[in-house]
């Protein structure tokens, strides 16, 4: 394991500012404060930022509808990312995006996708550009386990796998395409294994254990970056909240979402880093303020931000 005591606590860090700002754009949304709609990743933390951080800062990722997790794991700016779902100008798409549009070029961060498997086919984009202009940057693809069924799933896979492309395509099993079950749209029950029909490795881990996670992730990227072709791997999580915001959750039990709230992917941590002799707990708590502190410091930020001016209306309209 090469975790280092500070990534563990950027890490650590990184997960709570996921769930502060989750537990912040709820309260927004069900205030009218948030327009469109939103997708939460409440319980994913460790799948998202654990996988980001095993990465090089300069490696790409493609994000989802259900991304802000994902995108806080890479390190992006808070601030313009709160500003974007607030509607302001200083968000990251000028506050026309909204929630499903975050992206950051610049950080590495291709963009978040309304589309469903939409990630698929810009992330065999990238890793072409990568492997032509020999960059030493791989791509990591994420997705969940309904767009594992979509044609652009099984057509970036065999691209991939054909031209050896330097992409991780790393699937976040939460068990529900929307409010369907997998068992209900797959005929088996690890996603991984159609790695196979690909000829390339595939791997399922914990999504809930950052540690395991990150150590996985890192180990496929060196994989990857050595040019023997792409990876699939499947990270078995959950998603305590709903689909969406307009999701009345009538699919599920109680009791199960309760067991998994149980396995808290941050109190996991927790406990491994104390239990390991890395941090006290009054040294988590500090950490964990301080994640806090940033996302209150993020919605001030964009509630004193100006609104997009009028004129701005059919700019960056492109269709």
């Amino acid at each position: 394991m090469s975790i280092k005591k500070s990534d563990f606590k950027e890490m650590y860090k990184r997960m709570n500012e996921a769930r502060a700002f989750e537990e912040k754009v709820s309260y927004f949304f069900a205030r009218g404060m948030i327009h469109g709609t939103t997708h939460l990743s409440v319980g994913q933390e460790a799948s998202a930022v654990g996988a980001c951080m095993a990465l090089k800062s300069d490696d790409l990722i493609t994000s989802t509808h259900r991304g802000h997790s994902q995108v806080i794991g890479k390190g992006i700016d808070l601030n313009k990312m709160m500003a974007e779902l607030l509607g302001k100008q200083t968000g990251y798409c000028k506050g026309k995006g909204g929630s499903m549009h975050i992206a950051d070029v610049d950080a590495g961060n291709l963009g978040a996708n309304g589309v469903v498997g939409g990630g698929h086919g810009i992330a065999v984009c990238a890793a072409i550009t990568q492997k032509l202009k020999k960059t030493g940057k791989i791509v990591l693809c994420f997705f969940g386990d309904g767009a594992a069924n979509e044609g652009s799933f099984h057509e970036a896979l065999n691209l991939a796998s054909v031209w050896k492309l330097p992409v991780i395509f790393y699937c976040e099993n939460n068990l529900y395409g929307m409010s369907t079950p997998i068992s209900k749209h797959m005929n088996i029950k690890d996603i991984y294994k159609r790695a196979e029909a690909y000829g390339i490795p595939g791997y399922a881990i914990d999504g809930n254990n950052a540690v395991e996670v990150f150590n996985k992730v890192e180990e496929v990227a060196k994989y990857v970056r050595e040019g023997n072709g792409p990876v699939l791997i499947e990270s078995k999580t959950y998603r305590w909240l709903g689909h969406s915001k307009s999701d009345a959750n009538v699919y599920r039990t109680k009791e199960e979402i309760e067991s998994w709230k149980e396995k808290d992917p941050i109190l996991a941590l927790e406990k491994y880093l104390v239990g390991e002799g890395l941090f006290t707990e009054a040294a988590l708590k500090k950490v964990k303020q301080q994640a806090y502190d940033d996302i209150e410091a993020a919605v001030q930020y964009a509630n004193e931000s100006p609104n997009p001016p009028i004129e701005s209306l059919l700019e960056d309209v492109y269709a």
